[in-house]
């Protein structure tokens, strides 16, 4: 019996009425539904007819006015819903109802689908893939009603100060700490690790490494799993990239390392070459470099990812690389074999990790394709001082405007691909632009 007839049949026997399915919009949010599990079985033997608007909106539900895809000129038909039923897993939170991710199977929209295409261009070159994303995240005292309420004014963190790494905070929410380590791996998606950060009320945790398709469907499900089980707990937590200009951002590096197929070498390690580098990491690790202003958005999606990338802030401002340097946006970690690897540091909590992978996946494979060379030294000490390979772009509209025109972008991903992303990041900047903020008002309502 296939795994695929094992699972359909295990659903049979147990007799659940219903299923959870869920898919991956274009800003990272999972969209989806519960359906009666005879309605599952039917679709699981073709597909599940999902309205496509999820791929002509933004993160408000508001429609985008310049995409092709769908939108009022389509009448926003049903599209296809490719349910993958290798992702089966149950939510303990959620009295055990089974759970399944899908796709659209279609790379120019669907980013689990873009990440699809990727990972099979990797395996026909001859790599398997060990990816793993770290996501930090604010914890808040308050509900949605509370932001509402007070225009997101009074945000109320659930522990107070600067204490990283502290064994004493978690103990103030310490049903909540424990909880989501046990039900996250209950549910599929083991946590490495699991602590506080510096700033009130925040967390990092490290999801376990997989194959790159497995490492962001755990991604992705831990981002909305962390927001329900907090939920649960009176906890709002959010993945907003810097929330406030006083504290630092929320970072959501992603780690990588290429290996031959049976997973028995990592094609990254070479005790014989400088760094430990393998010829091959080098040329990856240059690929990332180059990709890197070319596809900027893949892995600072919104106007306010670029209010994290600022020096100083723990985050990357520069085109830079670095063995176990944390102001680089790439960081080479090379003390072994079983772990060398390279960390994405641009890329930020509110990414979309089916897109951020792509990114990084992308690029390194373009790197060993054009057999690029890691020409430029690893940053020592202050990577924002080291400009030479340029700064990154500064906000939302400019790095969608090179993305949109750049030939690299197209090639790694398609132009289809290219301009409905593009589009979506030019309509988040435009709803940007339009608005006045509280910094204006106080600015110049009185004084100007």
């Amino acid at each position: 019996m296939t795994k695929k007839a094992e699972i359909l049949q295990q659903l049979q026997n147990q007799g659940d009425r219903k299923v959870k399915v869920a898919l991956c919009d274009i800003d990272g949010i999972l969209r989806g539904k519960i359906i009666h599990t005879d309605k599952f079985l039917e679709a699981a033997q073709s597909s599940l007819g999902f309205c496509d608007v999820v791929f002509g909106w933004d993160a408000q539900d508001l429609s985008y006015d310049r995409v092709n895809y769908t939108g009022w000129h389509t009448g926003y038909p049903d599209a296809p819903l490719y349910l993958d039923l290798e992702t089966y897993r149950r939510q303990p939170w959620d009295g055990d109802i089974p759970f399944f991710l899908g796709d659209l199977q279609n790379p120019e929209i669907c980013p689990r689908s873009l990440l699809r295409k990727i990972c099979q261009n990797c395996k026909d070159m001859g790599f398997g893939t060990r990816f793993s994303q770290e996501f930090e995240w604010f914890n808040f005292e308050n509900t949605p009603q509370d932001l509402e309420k007070s225009n997101f004014q009074s945000l109320k963190p659930i522990t107070p100060g600067m204490f990283g790494y502290s064994m004493l905070r978690p103990t103030l929410k310490q049903d909540f700490f424990n909880v989501l380590f046990d039900q996250l791996e209950n549910f599929d998606v083991q946590l490495e690790g699991l602590h506080t950060e510096t700033g009130p009320g925040v967390y990092e945790a490290a999801i376990r490494y997989d194959e790159v398709l497995n490492a962001a469907d755990k991604a992705v499900l831990f981002k909305n799993s962390v927001k329900e089980i907090a939920y649960s707990h009176g906890i709002l937590a959010s993945f907003m990239a810097k929330w406030n200009t006083r504290l630092p951002g929320c970072g959501g590096h992603i780690h990588q390392s290429l290996w031959n197929i049976g997973f028995t070498q990592n094609l990254f390690y070479d005790e014989n070459k400088p760094f430990q580098m393998s010829d091959l990491f080098q040329n990856y690790a240059a690929g990332l470099l180059h990709c890197l202003p070319h596809i900027l958005p893949m892995y600072a999606p919104t106007v306010n990812s670029y209010k994290r990338l600022t020096e100083g802030a723990w985050a990357p401002t520069t085109q830079t690389w670095g063995i176990d340097n944390r102001t680089t946006a790439i960081r080479v970690l090379n003390n072994k074999e079983s772990s060398c690897r390279t960390e994405m540091r641009v890329a930020g909590a509110d990414t979309n990790p089916y897109l951020a992978m792509a990114a990084c996946l992308a690029s390194g494979l373009y790197g060993i394709r054009h057999k690029l060379a890691l020409d430029l030294p690893p940053t020592q000490g202050n990577g924002y001082q080291e400009i030479g390979l340029g700064r990154l772009a500064p906000n939302l509209g400019e790095a969608a405007q090179f993305m949109q025109n750049s030939e690299i972008a197209q090639e790694l991903f398609g132009e289809a691909f290219v301009d409905h992303f593009t589009q979506t990041r030019f309509w988040e900047w435009r709803q940007f632009l339009q608005q006045v903020t509280d910094w204006e008002l106080k600015r110049y309502l009185e004084i100007i």
